[in-house]
């Protein structure tokens, strides 16, 4: 009996071994693969580069080319992340000619996002930028005629798609559990660019009203745009009011720096709220069914509370790979291991961002309803 038992549990630790060996080895592949695609960046004027660059200084994704002709910006980040000078490229064309990246990656101002799509479509590359698609609707036509014509993805780059909270939530309401939803807020801001320090690259353009489309109302506005389309599974809305404010002319004089935005659904409304001028960086969402509530406070914190029960609050774990960050989820959405086009980073859904977008402006500029 007990060689049996002894038999029994060599056998069982032999499983257990064979399995963890088997889980270190897919995600040493995995690891491999993300490492191992060509990525090429365009562009060095977002302060979001530092994000990619510490993953590459790290060996978590192979950047074989940068594309910039500011040679100011090509050295201060040599500098700061050892880079070789190999890598870059006074522009995307020759970059491309070069080193042939399977991927382009935008670091730029949105109204230069379409100029990378220009160079990338043809030659059949896929490119992600990050938020918001465009500076405005019409460049965001533009990049979706390209990506249809030459059948290239285009992903847009919200921080918010890798929150655990979030995702809870978008499952939580798929699931029916909270009933149908009534209304959506959404806060997305901080103290302003200026105030947090940003550099003098990426304010040259995030507060110009051309090179970013708008202020507050695009760089932060976007997030609640993109969110509410994607709980809504891509729903447009039917009609969008806007107001603007410029609580700070004498720091942000060409943009506003804080705007508020209603969504109108057929069964539901949507408050966006994007400001450069509150005391601290808020990016929350609360949403209202008709039998619960949600209330994701950050990346990792979820409120719940049903009707006639207690509130119940939870700290979330890390989404698993590749749903946990733009290179690993890029990845295999190319190598179609999951599919983004009903997610937040589709082109189809940011199409729809950009329309809300596009109708808050209007509304601003009219002092009116719009209609979509």
């Amino acid at each position: 009996m007990k060689n049996k038992l002894s038999l029994q549990k060599t056998r069982n630790y032999s499983r257990i071994v064979i399995a963890l060996v088997a889980l270190i080895c897919n995600s040493v592949i995995n690891a491999e693969a993300q490492s191992a695609f060509k990525v090429g960046i365009a562009g060095l004027n977002h302060d979001h580069i530092n994000g990619i660059l510490n993953e590459y200084a790290k060996g978590k994704v192979n950047i074989v080319g940068i594309a910039e002709h500011s040679k100011y910006l090509q050295e201060k980040y040599r500098k700061k992340f050892h880079l070789p000078d190999s890598l870059f490229f006074d522009d995307l064309k020759t970059m491309i000619a070069a080193r042939k990246p399977a991927i382009v990656l935008g670091y730029n101002a949105a109204a230069n996002h379409v100029d990378i799509v220009e160079v990338c479509a043809p030659l059949g590359i896929p490119v992600m930028v990050e938020k918001p698609l465009a500076a405005t609707l019409e460049q965001a036509k533009r990049i979706e005629v390209l990506a249809n014509k030459y059948h290239v993805s285009v992903l847009t780059n919200y921080e918010t798609t890798w929150y655990p909270s979030f995702q809870e939530a978008y499952n939580i309401i798929n699931k029916d559990s909270i009933g149908l939803i009534r209304k959506m807020v959404v806060h997305d801001g901080h103290q302003g660019p200026v105030e947090i320090g940003a550099s003098a690259e990426f304010l040259s353009w995030l507060t110009d009203p051309v090179l970013n489309g708008a202020g507050a109302l695009n760089d932060f506005g976007c997030y609640g745009a993109d969110l509410m389309t994607w709980l809504m599974h891509g729903q447009k809305p039917i009609a969008v009011t806007a107001v603007a404010r410029h609580y700070k002319p004498d720091v942000y004089p060409k943009v506003e720096d804080d705007a508020t935005v209603i969504v109108e659904y057929p069964t539901a409304t949507g408050l966006i709220e994007a400001s450069w001028s509150w005391p601290y960086g808020i990016k929350d969402m609360e949403v209202f069914g008709q039998t619960g509530y949600l209330r994701a406070a950050d990346g990792n914190n979820l409120t719940m509370k049903m009707r006639d029960k207690m509130q119940s609050t939870k700290k979330l774990e890390p989404l698993a790979s590749p749903m946990d960050s733009p290179i690993p989820y890029f990845t295999a959405f190319l190598n179609k291991t999951i599919n983004a086009d009903e997610d937040r980073s589709s082109l189809k859904y940011n199409m729809i961002v950009m329309q809300i977008l596009d109708a808050a402006k209007r509304s601003i500029k009219e002092s009116k309803r719009i209609v979509l």
